[in-house]
């Protein structure tokens, strides 16, 4: 009886990181991956993306922000680790994951002929325990299916994204996390739809920064000078000239962005 009244105080530690109580946000056993958003951090059990568990991101429609809410996540990946991209529905633009910081020696794209290969493929890159996170672009999953890719997530200690479209709230899942997002200007709105840990009482507005540091194309414009600038005198033209605007140069990571085509050369070349 001794050696159980002993054993008793730590065990009542040990339990409790596996109780789940509705009114607080329950103490992950392992610290979740920081998702580049303090305000959603704060809204995680873990203080950030879940590790060993499945979670899910629900879209209304392909690159509504997902990969731009993930961007912060893909620019950790440790070295000797690997991200994993499976059956994406568009060809991801490099240059635009190299401008937000993803070392892309480190990105792994995979292509599916069906969403029962990329379960397929996902488990397999769990199984590897050579992943810091998987993403996995996935609409058609019975509830078995999504219990293996939980199952596998818990097994390797991996993060597992699945981002599926919105029409499948309703659907149960065994994730431990879901997440609808929303378009917003200038970002994302993020409404948690479970976690473990008292509901929301309103969805999360989170900025999106545009790749490469250019302001967002659909955030809100730049304000006008209070005065218009004058010359200094008659004949002057004054250097404080407002500066053309630049072009947007970085794209969706996504979308890959639409060939310019030039004129001939002497186009223009007599106009005066």
């Amino acid at each position: 009886m001794a050696a159980f009244a002993a054993l008793a105080p730590s065990s009542a530690v040990s339990l409790d990181n596996l109780i789940w109580r509705g009114d607080r946000l329950a103490s992950a056993a392992t610290p979740g991956l920081p998702t580049g958003h303090a305000q959603l951090d704060a809204a995680l059990p873990g203080g950030g993306w879940p590790v060993g568990a499945l979670t899910e991101l629900l879209v209304p429609h392909v690159g509504v922000g997902e990969l731009g809410l993930l961007l912060p996540l893909l620019a950790q990946i440790p070295a000797q680790r690997r991200a994993v991209c499976i059956a994406p529905p568009n060809q991801l633009y490099a240059p635009a994951l190299a401008a937000a910081g993803v070392p892309l020696d480190r990105l792994i794209v995979v292509h599916t002929a069906s969403p029962a290969h990329a379960r397929w493929a996902a488990r397999q890159a769990l199984n590897s325990r050579s992943c810091a996170v998987v993403l996995l672009w996935l609409a058609a999953a019975d509830m078995g299916a999504l219990r293996r890719l939980q199952l596998a997530a818990e097994e390797s200690a991996t993060a597992l994204i699945l981002i599926r479209p919105a029409n499948l709230a309703a659907q149960p899942s065994p994730a431990v996390l879901r997440i609808a997002l929303a378009g917003r200007c200038g970002g994302l709105e993020v409404r948690i739809l479970k976690r473990r840990g008292p509901q929301l009482a309103g969805p999360l507005a989170i900025d999106l920064p545009w790749p490469g540091g250019l302001p967002r194309p659909d955030g809100p414009e730049p304000a006008e000078p209070a005065e218009p600038l004058q010359p200094a005198g008659p004949g002057d033209v004054s250097v404080l000239r407002p500066a053309a605007a630049s072009p947007i140069s970085s794209a969706h990571a996504l979308v890959r962005p639409l060939p310019t085509r030039s004129g001939p050369a002497n186009l223009h070349a007599r106009a005066r």
